[in-house]
């Protein structure tokens, strides 16, 4: 991987750490760097789930491939805002 594929992942990652905290309802009391993480984590894992289905790479916008970052990545705020809650 190229830098610059780097650093899109990276900020991909941004955009899909704020899409998942807007779906899960509620306050999340986990920070700015926190959402960053597990944006980028769930980027890279959700883009692993879409091309073990073959819908990473689609002809115009991967829908589907978004479909399954903004789910993990808004599963992964909700499970880091209830760790970060009971603490």
């Amino acid at each position: 991987m190229e830098i610059s594929g780097i650093i899109s992942a990276i900020v991909i990652g941004i955009v899909i750490g704020v899409l998942g905290r807007l779906v899960v309802p509620g306050r999340q009391r986990i920070g700015v760097l926190w959402t960053i993480l597990i944006g980028i984590v769930a980027a890279f894992i959700g883009t692993a789930i879409a091309s073990g289905f073959g819908v990473a790479d689609t002809d115009g916008v991967d829908w589907i491939e978004w479909l399954f970052q903004i789910a993990l990545a808004a599963l992964g705020v909700a499970a880091v805002s209830k760790v970060k809650l009971r603490r």
